[in-house]
Formats: C-alpha cells, structure tokens, sequence
C-alpha cells in the first residue's frame, strides 16, 4: 500500500472514530450500556481474529504474553468502553469527544512518569494548555450540563484507562504482533464488560425491540470503527512510524464535534470551539510532536549539506 494512499485512509477512519462517539451515545440510549459495549467490542473483537486467521497471521501467544493481554483489556478495553458507556449517559456527545481527544496527551503524561520519558517545556506548555481547553469546555460551556458532571468525569476515566494500557502495549508489542495483541484483548475485554452487565443492569429480551437503523449502526461500529479500524491504525504506525500516524489522532474532537451536531442534534457552543483548539495545540505541544518535527527538518538540512 502507498503512503499516499494510507494517509487517505487515515483520515477517512478518523472520521469514523469522531462519528463513532455519536453512535456509542445512540447505542447507550437504546440499550443498557455496559451491555451493549460489550456486545460492540467482542463483535469487533471477532472481526479481528477472523482477519488475522484467513490471512494466516494468527500464532500462539505465551503465558506471559497472555497475562500481559489481560492487563491491557483491563484497562484498554474493559476500562476504557465501561467508562465511556456510563459517561454517555450522563453528558453530551461532544463533550465526549473533546475530553477524548486528551488521550494523546496523557499517554505522554504516563510515558514521562513510568518510561521515564523526558519532561520539556513544550510538553509543560502543552499540558496547560489542553487543561486550559478541558476548561473551557466542562466549567465555561452553557450546555445541557451545567459545570462539571459525573458524565465528564467518567470519560475522563476513559481517557485515563486507555492511556494506562497504551504504555503496556508500548512494552508488549515488542514481541508480540500488535494485530493478534488487539483482536486477542477485544474479546477479554468483552467477556468482563458482559460479567460485570449481569451484575448492575438488568437485560430483558424487549429492550432487543429496536429500530433497524439501530442495528446498522452496532454493526457499523463494531466492524469499521472498532474492529477494522484499529488494525488499520495498527498497521499504519508499521508503515508510517508512530509520530506520523498520532498526528491524525488530532482530527478526533473535530469530527466528533460535528458528528454530535449532525447526528444528534446538539448544539456547538464557542466555548468547546476554542476548548477543542486549546486541546489539539496542548497535544501537539504536549505529545512532542512538535519537537519531533524540528528535529526530524533538523537532521534532513543537515544531511543535505554534508551532501553538498
């Protein structure tokens, strides 16, 4: 596959993923939520292994390999999907997708505290800055929800679980094929998210009684957002490397925006506006993208006057 087409499609999936905080709040309204998180993730989950086992990719895993999947869908999957369900309950679908976009950063956040990765100005810079728009959006918004909600924090909670889990991956993928890593915590996840629906909501056959439309879009998200869409995005940092590829990520809170507005009729006020460009500048400062960039021009003048 060409880059030129790859980037293609990476735009194009982080339009899925921003449009798919609205069909997770559609979902979470016509169904019980753990429940039906659980439902979308071990469907994508499957989708998954059925790639990996017709392209022959799929191999046995160690056992400690194994118990490091677990952690992963603990927190990565488990974690993050169950916060999420409940947080979309309680606050609106752009919110969700502004306080999402943070992931990014709070991934450098932990990589600086347990990688020992290096803290900089600009990440200092960067990291005021996002909360500055966390601001703006949760205490400063005239929305549905006045000042912070239960909501907002649960989906802070899923910000903070996958963060956790990306730094586990980080250190599994060293040995371990990242696809097989994915498909393999789906279904972990899923079989937690359904134990822990049998215990705090009550599942009757009549809440199945949904619209077509509702359907179409589980499926939807399960297969291209979920599933398909994370082995793409694997594939990419593969092929594009990992700075290349978490760039795009930035484009989330914007789709999401949108999608909130077109699919759910919420109305976007100025405040998440600059809330959302407060967070993407804080997560390309915060992240080091930015310096990786210098860098990267940096090294490329540099070899070209030694060629000269």
């Amino acid at each position: 596959m060409s880059k030129g087409l790859l980037y293609i499609l990476l735009f194009l999936l982080m339009v899925i993923w921003g449009f798919n905080v609205s069909a997770i709040k559609i979902l979470v309204t016509y169904f019980p939520p753990v429940f039906i998180q659980g439902v979308r993730v071990f469907l994508a989950g499957l989708v998954v292994i059925v790639v990996l086992i017709l392209s022959k990719r799929f191999e046995r895993i160690s056992r400690k390999n194994a118990l490091g999947i677990f952690v992963v869908a603990l927190f990565g999957v488990f974690g993050h999907h169950l916060f999420l369900a409940l947080g979309l309950t309680l606050t609106t679908g752009s919110n969700t997708g502004l306080i999402l976009g943070l992931v990014p950063l709070f991934t450098s956040i932990f990589a600086m505290i347990f990688l020992k990765e290096l803290l900089t100005f600009f990440k200092v810079i960067g990291i005021l800055s996002a909360l500055s728009g966390v601001y703006f959006i949760i205490l400063k918004g005239n929305g549905p929800v006045s000042g912070f909600s239960l909501g907002d924090l649960y989906i802070f909670g899923a910000v903070i679980t996958q963060a956790i889990s990306f730094i586990v991956i980080k250190k599994l993928t060293t040995n371990l094929d990242s696809r097989q890593m994915t498909g393999i915590m789906l279904i972990f996840g899923a079989l937690m998210m359904f134990g822990f629906s049998l215990w705090i909501e009550p599942v009757e056959i009549s809440q199945f009684q949904q619209p077509m439309y509702v359907w179409l879009v589980l499926l939807a998200s399960a297969v291209f957002a979920t599933g398909l869409g994370h082995m793409l995005y694997n594939y990419a940092i593969q092929q594009l490397g990992a700075g290349s590829t978490a760039i795009f990520i930035n484009l989330t809170p914007f789709f999401s925006l949108l999608g909130s507005a077109l699919f759910l009729g919420e109305k976007i006020v100025l405040e998440q506006l600059i809330g959302f460009v407060l967070i993407v500048i804080g997560v390309i400062l915060g992240t080091g993208m930015l310096e990786g960039t210098f860098r990267s021009l940096k090294r490329r003048n540099l070899s070209r006057s030694l060629e000269r």
